[in-house]
Parts: C-alpha cells; structure tokens; sequence
C-alpha cells in the first residue's frame, strides 16, 4: 500500500455483532469499510449512516457469502467502489445455541452450519487473494472459538466445531502459502460473548460482574475487535498464522455432553 493510501477493508456479516464491531472500530482507525449483510439491510444502513456522519467512508453492499457467486460480485463491487481490498475480516458464522447432539441434527441443519462457517471463508478467501497478490499486501482474519486451535471434542456442538476446526488448518496452511505476497492470515477466537454484548464496549460491561469468567466481566465486541484492529496493521505484518484466544481465560467447552438424555 502506497504512503497516504487509504485501506480498505471488507467486512461480512458486519450488520450486527461481532462484526458490526470490527467494522467501527476499523473505520474509527481511518479505514474504508464495505459492510456486508444478507438479509439485515436496516441494520446495515443504520450502521452505515453513524459511520459517515461521523466522517468515515463506508459503503453497505449485499452479498449471501453461503454462494459463490455472490462472494465473486460482492468482491468486484468492493473493487470497483473503493479500487482496492486490503483486509477481509470474515464475520459470517452461524450457530445453534441449543444444545443438541449430532444424531438430532437434520441434514438441511448439517449443511448450513458448513456453509455458512466453512465453505463460506474459503470462497471469501479464494476471492480476495489476487487483488492481494496485486497490491503486495493484505490482512485475512476468519472467527473461531476459544480452544479451536486444539482440535477438541465439543459435545452438543459437533457440526459448528468441525466447520471451526477445519478452517484452523486452512488458516496454518494459507497463511505459509501467502507469506511471499506480504499476506498475513489469522483465526480470532471470541469466548462466550453473546447478546447485545457483541456490540458494546470495554468501558460499557467493564463494571459489570460475570461469574464464569475467570476476568471477573463479561467480553464486549471491543475485546475482539481491538485484536482484529492490531492484525490488520500494515507493521502486523511478522504476525501469521496464528489462533488467537480472546476470552477473558474461560474455557468454552463442556467435556461432556449436557443434553437431556
């Protein structure tokens, strides 16, 4: 990226959580943002509207990143809108919080969680790296979960987490791929952040108490989004391929299952 150049960012699933808050915070840094939604078009104008009033340009484009041929459009928009695409921060992720074993799982179930959380980064990956290569530069951030980098057994969750810890070597081995292009290519591994939570602030649950949480408070989409904002600094660049953990030391999984049997 050349001196007094403008990044620009892309950043999916970014109408609401976490996402939503990698955006801000992006933007809030000086970057170009493209925000991604599905089907939230309210959410995502709404987003767009406090970003530019507040003199950051922003732009909202729609995109379902579970087609591949939307994830091609959606980057060629991205391109021709702001002439570039330095980070992509893939915030697209579905999951089932009701606990329910892998036999309970329908088929159409099965295959969107795989979609959705796997299938999905590795076209929006895909997509991105030539523009990259291009420029000689990017920075690629997928989610997680706290411990995917372990591989472990997540009873109750079993779909969610082989989507997950699947993209973890995908991660390791993109990230050796692109190194030579000045590609870096990260997981961000949230806790149990969840709610409205995803799109506070450190200072809004910082006098809050959560039990749970060996930090003592509960985590805030500022916590992710902090580390996100550091991965995608153009001096970030010796930091790739890496998991990283952003839950406030709790452990996320339950060794067994906690369904009614």
């Amino acid at each position: 990226m050349k001196t007094g150049e403008q990044p620009t960012a892309l950043v999916t699933g970014s109408a609401r959580g976490l996402g939503r808050m990698a955006a801000t915070l992006l933007a809030e840094a000086g970057w170009a943002v493209a925000v991604n939604f599905r089907r939230n078009r309210t959410a995502a104008l709404e987003l767009c509207k406090r970003l530019r009033d507040a003199g950051r340009k922003v732009e909202i484009l729609q995109g379902d990143l579970t087609r591949r041929r939307d994830v091609d459009d959606l980057v060629r928009r991205v391109l021709d809108r702001f002439g570039r695409v330095d980070a992509l921060i893939h915030a697209v992720g579905p999951f089932i919080r009701e606990r329910r074993r892998f036999a309970d799982y329908t088929p159409e179930e099965i295959d969107a969680l795989i979609d959705g959380n796997f299938r999905s980064a590795l076209h929006a990956v895909r997509a991105v790296l030539p523009p990259m290569r291009r420029q000689g530069s990017g920075r690629i951030i997928l989610f997680g979960f706290g411990r995917a980098g372990e591989a472990p057994a997540w009873p109750d969750r079993a779909v969610y987490a082989a989507a997950k810890t699947g993209l973890v070597s995908f991660v390791k081995s993109v990230a050796v791929e692109e190194a030579p292009f000045g590609i870096t290519v990260n997981m961000v591994c949230p806790g149990d952040i969840v709610g409205e939570n995803k799109e506070r602030r450190i200072d809004e649950v910082s006098g809050e108490r959560d039990e749970e949480t060996p930090r003592g408070r509960p985590g805030s989409g500022e916590d992710v989004a902090r580390v996100i904002r550091f991965l995608c600094e153009p001096d970030s660049d010796f930091v790739t391929g890496n998991i990283i953990n952003v839950t406030g030391g709790l452990d996320v999984i339950h060794p067994v299952s906690k369904t009614m049997r």
